[in-house]
């Protein structure tokens, strides 16, 4: 595995595995985000915080043991944010390419944000104790702009994919990023039935 360079920014936090928990760390990345020179409404932050909304969400719903915090981690080097957010549940791990959401289903498309969001994503086993960390990675242009394009909206985008926080996406939730990078080798995430 590649040495990543060492981080010019860096946020940790524990949260608790429960929606709130979820929740809190999504608006707290959004805070950090907007204190390092990335405001509220700019592409950056926006796909930062929904990227983190979904991935604490899978975190929450599948990666939940009792008892046990989820970790939270946002880091800037060379031009690339990078969230990772690990979890104690090592048996559900995340396929290495969304399934097809049902179009009827509340659920099962945080997935397939976050691979058109970021840049490269992944899963990686915790070195020490059981888990993953699941990870995205956004790199951005001079100017703090992601590297994306402009696709057309689909109305399957417009919902969340865990059924809480169904208030409209930013407007960088209808722009696909180019090379998708890396994918976890995996099997199941858990049940996507309702």
């Amino acid at each position: 595995m590649p040495q990543r360079p060492e981080p010019e920014r860096e946020f940790t936090m524990r949260f608790t595995s429960t929606p709130r928990g979820a929740r809190l760390a999504r608006r707290l990345v959004s805070h950090r985000l907007n204190d390092w020179g990335h405001p509220y409404t700019t592409p950056v932050n926006e796909t930062l915080t929904l990227i983190t909304a979904e991935l604490t969400a899978n975190a929450v719903r599948h990666g939940h043991v009792p008892g046990r915090d989820f970790h939270v981690q946002l880091t800037l080097a060379e031009d690339t944010f990078r969230i990772e957010v690990t979890d104690t549940r090592a048996e559900k791990q995340p396929p290495s390419t969304p399934p097809t959401p049902d179009s009827v289903s509340e659920s099962g498309r945080g997935l397939h944000l976050v691979a058109a969001l970021a840049d490269d994503w992944g899963v990686t086993p915790r070195p020490a104790a059981p888990g993953k960390t699941v990870w995205a990675e956004l790199r951005v242009q001079t100017g703090g702009h992601p590297r994306m394009h402009q696709v057309a909206p689909r109305p399957a985008d417009s919902a969340s994919a865990y059924g809480h926080d169904t208030e409209s996406f930013p407007a960088t939730s209808s722009q696909l990023r180019d090379g998708l990078g890396l994918r976890p080798e995996a099997a199941s995430y858990g049940d996507r039935r309702p």
